[in-house]
């Protein structure tokens, strides 16, 4: 029966791999370590892990730890076969791993690595798939496999940071809002039964509150229904083509989030082209398969015509004028001009994945406190409203 073990272990460059395998013993496992060509430093007995856990990994996360992986092996002198037969045997997420015995079993029967991974989209994004053909066409593999990881790595990063500056005002929302709606459900029919009582004439701000809670509390099921439909409604127009494109171009239009999604669908586009022209992709391909790294339709249908008139002779600027930004045009054109595009791609990416931080940064500075004063200035109304009613009612009594 095999046993797992961690080891730290020297290829003969002397850099220092950090991985597990599994074997029999520890005296089988150093053998196998030194058929890698591996210098183990250490080997300890490490526990099998759970299949909850390799589920707790994500599948991207996952994919990107197989990338970093098989770059190492591949640099430490480890034949593809062997490196997969590696990553598959400790992939991080159970799916990878079945769908990586799919990949060894066809490069053994003698399919190349990237019609492999194409077989495997939800796995495999087509930009990887690109540069591992394009790696295999130009015999350096592991250094492709490296960059790919650079490359998911920063993708993952970015739209994680996006997600947790969002994730503070979604949640001060949500509170917020079930705040309100305990307010007016609960709270407010009981005071106003009490009120009732009395009979007596109650302030603006008191028949205000009330009238709320009443639409609210006594027409429930039609708030409900038009919440359905609007879902439905917006789902049917989200299915169809044009309305989306119109969606996406009014989005693009908008004061201030239009500007930060343009951002950051430059920073990806430009990102995804400059990773594969590194990686030997020719200029028509890059930008078709760029489109796709590319969520907004209307930036992806310039993408599209520009790949299309750089295929008919036109430089690459002038074909994406009007659909980047001006500065991205500018170190395009430069990048065209000094033969380093790949190089100029990149830093545009990282210049507008700084202002994307930054504009995040902003807003979550800046809606933080708006949601606090909002939501105080709705508890401040309903005590208003509840102190007038009972000092009018302390006025009518006496």
């Amino acid at each position: 029966m095999s046993e797992r073990y961690r080891y730290r272990a020297s290829t003969p460059q002397g850099q220092i791999l950090e991985g597990v395998l599994e074997a029999p013993s520890r005296n089988q496992a150093l053998d196998e370590l030194r058929g890698r060509q591996l210098f183990p430093v250490t080997v300890e007995a490490a526990p099998e892990p759970s299949r909850r856990s390799r589920r707790l990994v994500g599948r991207r996360a996952a994919v990107t730890l197989w990338a970093r992986d098989t770059a190492t092996l591949l640099d430490a002198g480890l034949p593809l076969d062997r490196a997969l037969a590696v990553t598959a045997e400790h992939a991080a997420h159970d799916g990878l791993a079945e769908v990586l015995k799919e990949v060894r079993s066809a490069v053994q029967s003698g399919a190349g690595l990237a019609e492999s991974l194409a077989r495997h989209p939800r796995y495999f994004p087509p930009v990887l798939v690109a540069m591992v053909e394009a790696g295999e066409a130009s015999g350096v593999l592991e250094m492709v496999f490296e960059q790919a990881a650079q490359h998911l790595e920063e993708s993952t990063e970015l739209r994680s940071q996006i997600q947790s500056a969002l994730l503070y005002p979604a949640l001060m929302a949500v509170v917020a809002s079930i705040g309100v709606a305990v307010l007016l459900l609960f709270v407010v029919p009981r005071f106003s039964a009490m009120l009732e009582e009395v009979g007596s004439r109650l302030p603006l701000t008191t028949r205000l509150l009330v009238g709320g809670s009443e639409l609210l509390v006594g027409w429930w099921w039609l708030w409900l229904a038009l919440a359905v439909l609007a879902v439905y409604g917006v789902y049917r127009a989200m299915g169809d083509p044009a309305t989306r494109r119109r969606w996406h171009a009014t989005r693009l239009r908008l004061p201030w989030s239009g500007d930060l999604e343009m951002k950051y669908a430059t920073a990806r586009f430009a990102r995804t082209l400059g990773i594969l022209l590194k990686s030997g992709v020719a200029i028509v391909p890059a930008l078709r398969i760029a489109r796709g790294a590319v969520s907004n339709r209307v930036v992806a249908e310039g993408v599209a015509r520009a790949a299309t008139a750089v295929a008919e002779g036109s430089a690459l600027a002038p074909a994406l004028a009007g659909t980047l930004p001006p500065l991205a045009l500018q170190m395009v054109a430069v990048g065209e001009e000094s033969g380093r595009l790949e190089d100029l791609c990149l830093r545009v990416a990282n210049t507008y994945d700084s202002q994307v931080r930054r504009a995040l940064r902003t807003l979550v500075s800046m809606i933080e406190p708006a949601m606090i004063l909002i939501f105080g200035a709705l508890v401040g109304f309903v005590a208003l409203a509840m102190l007038q009613a009972i000092y009018s009612i302390n006025t009518t009594a006496f």
